[in-house]
Formats: structure tokens, sequence, C-alpha cells
């Protein structure tokens, strides 16, 4: 069986990806001498005597433009399949490439040695896009999805959960990632001091969502030793992407991270209840203020209605003040449910997130910072055991 199937005119590229394969790789080259590539894939397999190939290179002197329509084609007829497309990389032209489905890039005066590398790394793609499109074993453990929501906007949602992030890089390092889901006007960019390359609008491609090699490409890494997805820089992107996708995208995430950290927007948008759906719990924030107190009472409210409400709750009273003319009693009291956490006002804390790097990350001494720990806390696996414990001895009693 052929696992490499190459589709150009040039004989003598032809040679160099065939000395390539007979110096290492198993399986063997079937070429097709010509620049047309089919209308069909379906054309392409019937082609072929075998069921299954794994490599598909489209070598020089074949339309780009029709390069990237097949491979847009195959992202979704055969998803498991790598396809190479050889071309001089232009500015911008890789991400398009990359969400057409092409897996990788090659220079068409690539040498053999180059041209085996990249054919080892499409094999073990293929082979990983395969082991991510069967179905999952039951008992395979996935990651915490931590949502922080607000019905009212202004309350330092962004902050908390940036903060949660970093605190939580310190308990898994290099396990965590942040998704920013406020898809217009997210800050998670800024809260990390982050310029991203890719946002949210990369890894809801076709080609990310079916391999998770590939979404990982797209996600920034921060030095506290987190991953981050952040907004689309453009809000116009926003409209783009659906509840569906974010669905599949924090699925995908939950399965590789043993933290995803989700930074929702205010309100209760579309893409929020989404987001709401896959996760195991829900950071709910409000200021000391009537207004957010009386939003997330009403928010929490309709959640129940609807029976959105995941199973474990914490609610964060923030920029918490003796002197606002409210107490958490009163808090409490409005929303119907305990207060989990209360964060006193920091000018420490609004320093940090002025200057994108959240209080966790340095050493920071301030009561606020005391409340965020102990926030973190509460997604450590050892505390939630230690609770666990101590209400089934309460029930017991």
């Amino acid at each position: 069986m052929s696992r490499f199937v190459l589709i150009t005119p040039d004989a003598e590229f032809d040679q160099r990806v065939r000395q390539a394969v007979a110096g290492g790789l198993p399986g063997s080259v079937q070429t097709f001498f010509t620049n047309v590539l089919p209308a069909d894939p379906s054309e392409l397999f019937g082609a072929l005597n075998q069921e299954q190939f794994e490599v598909l290179i489209l070598g020089p002197e074949v339309p780009v433009e029709e390069a990237l329509r097949l491979a847009t084609v195959l992202d979704v007829r055969a998803p498991e399949l790598s396809v190479i497309l050889v071309t001089e990389p232009e500015s911008g032209f890789v991400l398009q490439a990359m969400r057409s489905g092409i897996r990788d890039i090659m220079s068409p005066a690539a040498d053999i040695a180059q041209i085996r590398i990249m054919l080892e790394r499409a094999c073990q793609s293929f082979a990983s896009r395969q082991r991510t499109l069967e179905p999952k074993q039951a008992h395979t453990p996935k990651g915490m999805v931590i949502g922080v929501f607000s019905p009212k906007g202004g309350v330092g949602k962004t902050t908390i959960a940036t903060n949660i992030a970093v605190g939580l890089g310190k308990i898994a390092p290099m396990s965590v990632v942040i998704v920013d889901l406020d898809l217009q006007f997210g800050d998670v960019a800024s809260g990390l001091y982050l310029n991203p390359e890719h946002t949210v609008t990369d890894a809801v491609t076709p080609s990310a969502s079916q391999d998770s090699l590939v979404l990982k490409a797209f996600l920034s890494v921060h030095p506290a030793g987190i991953y981050a997805l952040c907004a689309p820089k453009d809000p116009v992107e926003a409209d783009e992407i659906t509840p569906e996708q974010v669905s599949r995208l924090l699925e995908q995430l939950a399965e590789e991270f043993q933290y995803v950290v989700v930074d929702t927007a205010p309100g209760l948008p579309e893409v929020g209840l989404a987001a709401l759906e896959q996760c195991t719990d829900a950071v709910w924030v409000t200021g000391m203020d009537v207004p957010s107190v009386r939003g997330l009472r009403s928010g929490l409210d309709i959640l129940r209605k609807l029976d959105l409400l995941p199973e474990t709750r914490h609610v964060v009273l923030n920029m918490a003040d003796s002197k606002a003319g409210l107490s958490v009693q009163d808090v409490e009291a409005n929303i119907g449910a305990p207060v989990d956490v209360s964060l006193p006002r920091s000018k420490a804390v609004a320093l940090s997130t002025n200057r994108g790097v959240p209080v966790l990350q340095e050493a920071v001494k301030d009561p606020a910072v005391k409340g965020l720990k102990q926030l973190v806390e509460r997604f450590n696996p050892a505390w939630r055991a230690t609770t666990q414990r101590q209400l089934h001895r309460r029930v017991v009693v």
C-alpha cells in the first residue's frame, strides 16, 4: 500500500520524494504526473487501488488556489489525511493554507533530508488525528472546565479569570489554558500582556477542530507556564463563531489540558451558554453594588429554570468594601446563595491589571491576593477531596 500520494508534473521533484522515502520511511509513493487536480476527492480515491493513504503531496506546478480548494474538501471528507502543499510561503499565506486544511508547506527547493523530516511529521500527524477521531473511552479522564461568568460588565471578571489561570499554572505547569470567549471585546490578551499571532477564530477552523496538534499550534505560551487562546482582534470575526464550534473547542481542550479556564462576555449570550454547558465549575462574579447583585440574581434564576447550572458553583464578591452601603449578608440574601470568596478592593490588583501582570504571577502581599489564592485552591484536587469528605461526615452525623 502506498502511504504517500504525489500530484505534480515535476519528475525531478518526484525523484527527490522517492529518495526521501527510500532513505528510511516505510511505504511507497504513487505519483500522478499532472498539474490538474480532481474536482472531487472521490476521483482521486477511485484512481487508487487502495482504501487509505496517509499523506497527499500537492507538488510543484500545481495551481495553489485549486490546491486550497481540494484541501478544504478533503478536510471534511477525509479529516485524518495529511495534505502537504509544495510552494514558496508568502506573508500571511500560511494561515490561509492551514484554515483550508493544509497540514504543512514545503519549499520546492527542499532537499532529500528536509523532505524526509516533513513526511515523518505528516505521518505522525496522521496517526494523531486517527486517535483523535476514534471514539473516546468512557473512562478517559477529562480536564476541569472552569467558566467565569457575570451578567454585568465591569466587575473584574477577566482579572479573576487570568489570576485563576496563573494560580493553577503553579499547581499544574503547562497543563492550563485560558480561553477568551468575550469574542468582541475580550481583554485576556491585555490582561496577560500578550500579542497573540492566532486567536479563537483560528482555533475553530475545521483543521483545528479535527486535529489537536493543529489546535495547539494556535495557542499562545505565557511566561507563567500556561497557554492562552485570545479573542479575535477584529470584533467582526465574532459573528462567524458559532456556539457549536465553541462547544467542540472546549471539548478538545478538556481532553488535552488538566484545567481549561474560560473568560466569558458579560450577560448570557449564546456562546456563553454553550460554554456553560461544557463547564464542570462556574465562577459567578459580582461587585458590591445593587445593579451587579440584582443582575447576578436574575441570571442565576434564569439558568435554574433552564437547568444549566453546573453542579459546582463558586460565588465571588469582588471589590468588597465595607463603606459601599452593602454587607456580605445583604449580597447573599439577594442572590439566594452564599458568597464563597470575598475579594477586598485593592490598589495592587488594579495596578497589576493595568500592567498586564496578574498579582498571582508575582510575590505581592495584599488581602486580595489571599482571597485569590483561596479561590484557586478550590480547584485543587486535594482541596476538593477534603471538602467532599467533610460534607460526607456532616451527612452521616
